[in-house]
């Protein structure tokens, strides 16, 4: 039997290339900025879409995949600040940065999304927590799972974007009322997050300067990166605030290196049928709306916004005619 869990191990080339660039040092850092936002773009175009899941295979497999990355978010902190040790704050260090950020980005939203669903205090859910803990967004398990699993594709929501906001408007927006939308769900938890990451960015300051910038940095970049995908999986579709929500209130996407690579996230309105369902046995929906692109395209689309809104809208009249 063909083992349906190899194309998930994609996803971590990312870390891979991103940990290989700063041992090298240099200009080889930048290998996972050219890897994610210009080969894979184009890889996902020449791989094009599958709707093939088969949601009720074994998944160790792909449960260990899901811990991986979660691992790689903090061993990926660790080795920048070991790169910075050596090399110091110089021009090709920025790069570093970058890499780090995109990486643990992409891990570090899969990590979330799937064991971050996993039960409290479990294992799973602790390795989740220490993925965003990384990043400085520990605050977002909680709003994700009490807030934007109750109310997505309502205006309520912070992470649901409306039509016509552009990405930077909604990064804006949405950062700051998560936080809110954490703390009044769970506001000792939320209070106790936010001092312990304070602690830590003060525990760098004191270590040195480019330790804590370089702290910061990468998880601007990673916050974006997970904002982009909570941007693009609801914008402009809204439910009432007592309609049931269904598939059509979530985009999909199919493209097979997203898929792969993100281990299912494309598939969102799944996930949000039940959140507690692993990815590997998520499925897709004939009415959930299909993103025009994958992941890796639609970040370059959602930079522009004009060309993004237009194309999003066409796109859904298109799915509803």
């Amino acid at each position: 039997m063909k083992a349906r869990w190899v194309p998930h191990l994609l996803g971590l080339v990312t870390p891979g290339v991103t940990l290989l660039g700063l041992y090298l040092g240099g200009w080889w850092m930048g290998g996972t900025l050219f890897l994610l936002l210009v080969a894979y773009p184009i890889v996902e175009l020449l791989l094009g879409q599958s709707s093939v899941t088969e949601p009720l295979q074994e998944g160790r497999a792909h449960s260990t995949i899901a811990h991986l990355h979660a691992l790689c978010v903090p061993v990926v902190l660790v080795t920048l600040f070991w790169r910075l040790s050596i090399q110091g704050f110089d021009e090709t260090m920025l790069l570093g940065i970058l890499s780090a950020g995109l990486s643990n980005g992409a891990s570090g939203i899969v990590a979330a999304h799937e064991l971050g669903h996993r039960r409290p205090k479990s294992l799973s859910w602790w390795t989740a927590r220490l993925s965003l803990f990384s990043v400085l967004y520990l605050h977002f398990t909680t709003e994700h799972n009490h807030t934007h699993h109750k109310h997505w594709a309502r205006d309520v929501d912070p992470t649901s974007s409306p039509w016509g906001r552009s990405i930077y408007g909604h990064l804006l927006q949405t950062i700051p009322r998560q936080v809110k939308g954490a703390y009044l769900a769970r506001p000792i938890d939320t209070r106790n997050v936010l001092v312990l990451q304070g602690i830590w960015v003060v525990i760098l300051a004191v270590i040195g300067w480019p330790y804590v910038l370089a702290c910061i940095l990468q998880a601007a970049v990673a916050v974006y990166l997970l904002e982009f995908v909570n941007y693009i999986q609801h914008h402009g579709l809204r439910r009432g605030e007592q309609e049931r929500a269904h598939a059509a209130h979530a985009w999909e996407s199919r493209h097979r290196l997203s898929r792969w690579t993100l281990l299912e996230l494309p598939l969102h309105p799944s996930h949000h049928l039940k959140s507690s369902t692993p990815f590997h046995r998520l499925d897709v929906h004939e009415d959930a709306p299909k993103l025009p692109l994958g992941y890796y395209g639609m970040f370059w689309l959602a930079l522009m916004p004009p060309l993004f809104s237009k194309m999003m809208q066409v796109q859904h009249a298109r799915l509803q005619s």
